[in-house]
């Protein structure tokens, strides 16, 4: 069926109650909505995220260079319960004036400083601590073109797939197709690359997965958006599932998938995050 027409008014206004899981918080303004500050912790890096595909890439790649032996990346891990508009207060718009997660906080050097964007984040930390972003020019424009091809593809996922099909209070036709069609499609480009290569961007693993895996991941798991396993038929892809089962056996990818995981099994939570000590007794894998 198709869906009732619809004719858009002259001019746009934010009259319209738009419905759906984040109707209580979505206005198109920006800025803080509430004084309060942020805390702030000891370790050089402050992460102020959420265990959502987008946060998860920060607190794997961070996971990653402490599994390598950099000391200098440990971090406190702070949760922004988005749900609850925490994103909105005034410390959280310091640190990102986009209000979306994740944020992180540089204060291991004379002055901290803000980064934002997930994107920028992963390689703000490949290059301050130099690992997996290659230095060889042909490798480096690989591996962040991957990179930045995830960081465009996410809002056809989230923001179109999910958002339609999982969220929505009202199911539409033409939304689900159209980004059902586009979800398909950003799987068939991964599954069509990880025949050629083991990883993303050749035979290393790079900043390339360290992005895309928080996204592709959960599908072929069946634990997002519902039932979307089934829906996209994500069985077909068998080469991003042989991707997604090397790499989550990485200890420092199954420990960043829980930092700042507040739903599902207690023993797979970790609010909060401010030293390896706090993935004790914590269920990983």
């Amino acid at each position: 069926m198709a869906d009732a027409p619809y004719t858009p008014p002259k001019v746009w206004s934010a009259d319209t109650v738009s419905g759906g899981r984040f109707a209580t918080i979505n206005r198109p303004t920006a800025g803080a909505r509430e004084e309060k500050a942020l805390p702030v912790g000891a370790n050089p890096f402050q992460l102020y995220s959420l265990a959502t595909p987008n946060g998860v890439k920060v607190t794997i790649m961070l996971e990653e260079l402490i599994e390598a032996g950099h000391t200098g990346a440990e971090y406190d891990a702070w949760t922004i319960n988005i749900g609850a508009g925490e994103q909105f207060t005034s410390g959280f718009v310091d640190v990102n004036p986009n209000s979306k997660i994740p944020a992180l906080l540089d204060q291991s050097g004379l002055a901290p400083f803000r980064v934002f964007e997930s994107g920028a984040i992963l390689v703000h930390l490949a290059e301050k601590f130099g690992m997996f972003l290659p230095t060889d020019p042909a490798a480096r424009a690989e591996v962040l073109s991957w990179v930045f091809w995830q960081v465009a593809s996410g809002p056809f996922i989230g923001g179109g797939f999910g958002h339609f099909y999982a969220y929505a209070p009202e199911k539409y036709e033409y939304a689900i197709n159209r980004y059902a069609m586009e979800t398909k499609r950003i799987f068939d480009v991964a599954d069509q690359r990880l025949a050629q290569s083991r990883f993303l961007a050749g035979d290393e693993y790079t900043l390339a997965d360290i992005a895309n895996f928080p996204w592709l991941a959960p599908f072929t798991e069946g634990n997002i958006y519902n039932d979307a396993k089934t829906f996209l038929s994500i069985d077909e892809y068998q080469n991003v599932a042989r991707w997604v089962a090397e790499i989550n056996a990485r200890p420092a990818v199954q420990r960043g998938r829980i930092v700042n995981k507040v739903w599902g099994d207690e023993d797979t939570q970790l609010k909060e995050r401010h030293s390896a000590a706090d993935f004790a007794g914590k269920r990983l894998g």
